[in-house]
This record gives structure tokens, sequence and C-alpha cells, in this order.
């Protein structure tokens, strides 16, 4: 039966539809990565933390979302995306009002981490339904490049309105807030996107999920508290070395089982793992860079809270700005060319930005760099998600989306870790010569140098292993079965 204009219509502007609403989720999930950085001055004096427990605030959220996506991601592809990506939502939400109403520094820890449990269930089937729901190259080029950029702007709304919702209001409204977006997700998604899930019976492959989600958790866990703690504490050393161990008995157990979690040949497609060796890179920068600055501002600058959080909205332009410009340039030039130009324009603005002195303000040291910067990272999210979900199929499109997210957040884990502890060690190093202003801005300036050449290592990758661009390479055998 022929399909008439209406009906053609009708169904387009159904996935358009459900496209805002999977994107306003994950601009949710992403935002409540760095939402609490503006509050926790506020969280502390009212709930009483340490400064050791402050920092689990957000590392339980990191600890969760980044351990579990691997086995949230496949059981998205078994159990039904839909149904998955509907639980989590609303674990996420009843999780956002316990924090919100927390009363005591354990009740927010834990209400954190339930928070990163929905949101790695959320996450991946949200990718992998849109991945499903927009087949055709350019028009899944448009799709992913709004969803990799409303990624990209809720990492770093979260820090504008964290500011100001603590400035006006009470910081446990950066937490409330979740709860009308995840009321309207839960109202229309059923609506608007049908249950979709593997093909055929698949047996679940258990002890392959217990190994890689443990594998996670432990090196998100040792890279969080080496973060805290530095790299002398055998609590952060320890988890990393059994992240190791775990890491590859779980390689040895999917090489051996018939139906693995992650098979060896979906890892082995040169688009995919190209692109999730270049997002581990590009987090790594990205996720220190946010940080870093924020400290920048409120010490260095001396800005509030809500100063802080303003001062991100240019960010938060020139973000939008490469995302206009990302799709455009991924389908007129290919996802190769577009990455590695843009990976480029960020190491320029890092570089930008790390050539602020003590003595510049905002607008002439801060500002042009922070301009560029972001313009890059607009134009990098996109052309990484095109890439890291090229050649997915009905059977592996959850796989594909949390193998993915879970790059990104072991990245930013790492870049907090290694990068945040080189500025801080620095900055201890300088502060009896040079004072605490000038020693905070040298080891800022060095951890943005730093990051700055591993986004000018991720664009040497992609330009040398990527080779043709996506659209022209060869398929999977899966996807021409």
């Amino acid at each position: 039966m022929t399909t008439t204009p209406h009906a053609r219509t009708t169904a387009a502007n159904r996935r358009r539809l459900a496209l805002v609403v999977l994107c306003f989720v994950q601009f949710m999930l992403v935002l409540d990565d760095t939402v609490v950085n503006v509050a926790l001055p506020s969280i502390r004096s009212e709930l009483g933390f340490g400064a050791a427990g402050l920092a689990w605030v957000a590392g339980a959220y990191y600890l969760a979302f980044g351990g579990l996506l691997l086995l949230f991601g496949r059981a998205a592809d078994l159990l039904g995306r839909r149904r998955v990506f509907l639980g989590g939502v609303a674990l996420f939400g009843a999780a956002s009002l316990f924090c919100g109403l927390a009363q005591e520094p354990w009740q927010l820890v834990t209400g954190r981490f339930v928070q990163g449990a929905g949101a790695a269930m959320a996450g991946p089937a949200a990718l992998s339904l849109i991945t499903l729901l927009f087949p055709g190259t350019e028009e899944r080029a448009k799709a992913l490049g709004v969803w990799g950029g409303i990624a990209g702007l809720g990492g770093t709304m979260g820090l504008v309105i964290s500011g100001a919702l603590t400035g006006f209001t009470s910081w446990r409204w950066i937490f409330l807030i979740n709860l009308p977006v995840a009321a309207v997700a839960l109202a229309l998604v059923p609506r608007l996107v049908a249950e979709s899930r593997a093909p055929g019976r698949v047996r679940p492959d258990f002890p392959g999920a217990v190994l890689g989600t443990g594998a996670l958790l432990s090196l998100v866990y040792g890279l969080t508290r080496a973060g805290e703690s530095g790299w002398g504490d055998p609590l952060s050393v320890t988890p990393v070395i059994l992240a190791v161990a775990l890491a590859l008995a779980f390689l040895a157990v999917e090489s051996r089982t018939a139906e693995p979690l992650v098979p060896l040949s979906f890892l082995s497609f040169r688009t995919r793992a190209v692109a999730n060796a270049a997002t581990l890179l590009f987090s790594a920068a990205f996720y220190a860079m946010a940080f870093l600055l924020m400290v920048h501002l409120q010490t260095v600058l001396d800005y509030g809270p809500l100063t802080a959080g303003v001062a991100y909205l240019p960010y938060g332009a020139g973000i939008l700005t490469g995302i206009w410009l990302s799709s455009r340039a991924v389908i007129g030039f290919g996802v190769r060319r577009t990455l590695v130009g843009s990976f480029l324009i960020c190491s320029a603005g890092l570089l930008l930005l790390s050539g602020v002195a003590p003595s510049d303000g905002y607008a002439s040291g801060v500002l042009p760099g922070m301009l560029v910067t972001s313009l890059g990272c607009g134009l990098s999210l996109p052309a990484l998600t095109v890439a890291a979900v090229t050649g997915t199929t009905e059977e592996n499109a959850g796989l594909g989306s949390a193998l993915l997210s879970s790059v990104q957040q072991v990245g930013g884990a790492v870049g907090l870790a290694v990068l945040v502890s080189l500025a801080t060690r620095r900055s201890e190093a300088l502060t009896a010569e040079r004072g605490p202003e000038r020693a905070a801005t040298e080891g800022f300036s060095l951890a943005l140098t730093v990051a700055a050449a591993l986004l000018t290592l991720g664009a040497v990758l992609v330009a040398a292993l990527l080779g043709k661009d996506h659209r022209r390479e060869p398929t999977l055998e899966a996807d021409r079965a």
C-alpha cells in the first residue's frame, strides 16, 4: 500500500518531535554532569560536608554513569530500547527529587549515584532510538548533529543554570528542575517512538556484563579518587590496577563466548574505533577545561556563583554556532576533514586560554580563547557522534551508543584526574615563590597546554587512521545481511 503525502508528513513531524524530546532528556542528563560544580560551596555549608566527602557529590554520578553504561546499553538492545529509556528517565526523576529533598550528606551522595544509574539507562537507549529513527546518511548526520551539540551545550549550561539557581533561589532547585523534563518525556515518548530491540532471542552474556561493568566502575572510581587525593593514595592506584585486570579478563571472555556483550568485530570496525579513541582525548581535555576555567573565574577573577555562571554564556553561544555548522560540514566535507579541522580549532582556543595572565580581565583574557574553543567544541561533538555510530544496526545500536557514552565518561574522569592534578601540583609548587594568584594561573596554563596537545594528537590520529570519509567506507557483514 502506497503512503500518502499527508501520512509521510505526519510521520516526519512525529520523528522531529521525538528528536526534540529525546534531545531535551540528553540535555538534562549531561547538564547533571556539571550542574553541581558552582553549587558545591552552598551544598557544603548547608549539609555539613567534609572536604573529601564533597568530591563525591560529583564523583558518585560519574561512577554510576560511566560504570553502568555498557551493561544498560546492551540491555536496551535485548529488552527494548524504549522500555529501558523510560525506566531510566523515571529512575533519574525519582533520584532528582531525592537529591533535592536531601537533609544529610549520605542522602545526597546516594541520590547522585542513583541519578547516574538512571542516566546510564536512558542515555544510550535514547541515542540508539535516534539512530534508528533517522536511517538516511544526511538526515542522520543532521539529527546526530543536533544530539551531539545539545550534549555539549548541556555540559556548559549546567554551569550557567547552577549559578543562576544557586544565586537566586537554592541549590536544591538544580535537581528539582529535572522533574518537569522527566514528566514530559514519560508522557510523550510512548506516543512518538515505537519499541525496538535486537531481532531474535539473544542469551545475555552475564560473565561479560559483570567483568565489563566491574572494569568501568573500578576505573572511574580510581580516577575520581586520584583527582581528589593524588596518585600516592593506594585507594587511587589499586582500583585502576584492578580495572586493567578485569578489562583483560573481559576481552578473554568476549573472544570465546558465542553471544558476547561486546563483539570484538564491533570494536574492530575502523571508523568507530578511531572515533571512540578521538572522543577519549576530546573528553579528557574538555571536562578538565570546564572545571579549571570555573575555578579560575571564581578564584583569580573573584567571581561569585551567578557571575561565573553568566560568564559561560558566550561559550554556549559558540557551541550553538558550531552545532549549526557541523552537520553541514559533515555532509559537505565528510567526518574526517570536519574532525581534523574542529580539533585544531579547539587546540588553538585552549592555547589562547593558556596564555591568560593574572592581571588579564574577562574580556581581554578569557573571552577570546573561550569563543574559539567553544566553536571547535560545537563542530567536534556532532561529527564524533556520527562517526561513533557508523554502521550500527537494529541489533547493536544500543551497544554503539553506550560505548560512545562510556568513552566520554572515562575520558572525562581521566582528564579531571590527570590535568586537574597537574594544575594543582604546579600551583602548590609555585605559591610560596610567586603568590597564590600567579601560581594558580600558571597551573591553569600548564594543564590547558597539555589539553591542547591532546587535541592536536586527536587531529593527527583522525587524519592518519580514519582514512576515507565514513560515507564511502565498506559496511560490516552484519549491515550487508
